[in-house]
C-alpha cells in the first residue's frame, strides 16, 4: 500500500515557520487529482486552492477558437489559485492537472484568512508569486523566439523538476495543445529527441535517459525559471 502525501512534500507548506503549521495545515485536505481534471474553468469563481505534492497542474490561456496554450506549469514548488490573494476571485485561465497525483486542498476564505493574519505565510506566498510571474513572462518569450524542438526540451525539464523520477505519462497531442503548436511539430521533436537516445517514448509514456543533454538542447529559459524559483525559496523569511 502506497503511504500518503503529507503536506511538507509541498515545498511552500514545508517552508512554513514551525509555529505557524499546525494552524495552516487544520484547514488543509488531501484530494487525489487525475490527468484531464480540470481544477477550475477561466472566469469562474475560485472556491479552493491547492498544493500540489506529486502531480503537475498546467495554467491554460484558452481562446474562443478553442486552442489553447500553457503559461504556467505548477507542481509540488507552490499552489494552484495564488490569484485569489492578489485581489481577484476568478483568473482568465484553465486550471488542468497534466500529471496526476495528490493535493491538499483549501478554502479560499481559510487561505485569505491565514494570509492577513501571518507574515510568513505572506511572504512566502508573494515570493512564489514573483516565481510564478517570472515563469509566465519566459514562457511567453519562449513561444515567441524559440525552435518546437527547444520549447519541448524546456517542457519536459520544467515537468520533470516537479516529479520524482524521469518518467511522465503525456500524449503528443496534449503537449501539443500545452505548447500552443502542432501536433506534428511535436511528434518531429519528440523523434529527433529519440533518435539522440535523450528519451524514450511510446504510446504516451515518456522516459527521460539522458538529462544532461536534454538540458543543453534546451533554450535558456529554463535556465532562467530554474534559478528564479531556487532564489527565492532558499531565502531566508525577513531577508
Amino acid at each position: 500500500m502506497t503511504e500518503a502525501p503529507c503536506p511538507e512534500q509541498n515545498h511552500l507548506l514545508a517552508e512554513i515557520p514551525e509555529h505557524s503549521k499546525s494552524r495552516v495545515f487544520q484547514s488543509l485536505r488531501l484530494v487525489e487529482l487525475k490527468l484531464g481534471d480540470v481544477i477550475y474553468e477561466s472566469d469562474q469563481p475560485i472556491e479552493f486552492v491547492y498544493f500540489p505534492t506529486n502531480c503537475i497542474i498546467s495554467l491554460l490561456y484558452v481562446m474562443r477558437s478553442g486552442a489553447s496554450a500553457e503559461i504556467s506549469v505548477i507542481g509540488n514548488e507552490g499552489l494552484v489559485g495564488v490569484s485569489v490573494v492578489l485581489g481577484g476571485s476568478s483568473t482568465p485561465n484553465r486550471a488542468i492537472v497534466q500529471s496526476s497525483g495528490y493535493a491538499y486542498q483549501m478554502p479560499v476564505a481559510e487561505l485569505e484568512q491565514e494570509f492577513n493574519a501571518s507574515a510568513d505565510l505572506r511572504v512566502l506566498t508573494l515570493r512564489y508569486t514573483q516565481a510564478l510571474i517570472t515563469q509566465m513572462s519566459q514562457t511567453a518569450v519562449c513561444n515567441r523566439h524559440h525552435s518546437i524542438d527547444q520549447q519541448l526540451c524546456r517542457w519536459l525539464l520544467l515537468s520533470l523538476d516537479r516529479l520524482q523520477g524521469n518518467q511522465l505519462d503525456m500524449t503528443q497531442e496534449l503537449i501539443a495543445n500545452m505548447l500552443g503548436v502542432r501536433r506534428e511539430g511535436v511528434t518531429e521533436a519528440a523523434r529527433k529527441l529519440q533518435k539522440l537516445g535523450i528519451i524514450q517514448y511510446k504510446r504516451g509514456h515518456i522516459k527521460v535517459i539522458d538529462r544532461k543533454r536534454l538540458e543543453e538542447m534546451s533554450c535558456e529559459c529554463y535556465d532562467v525559471v530554474k534559478r528564479e524559483t531556487e532564489r527565492l525559496r532558499y531565502q531566508k523569511i525577513g531577508s
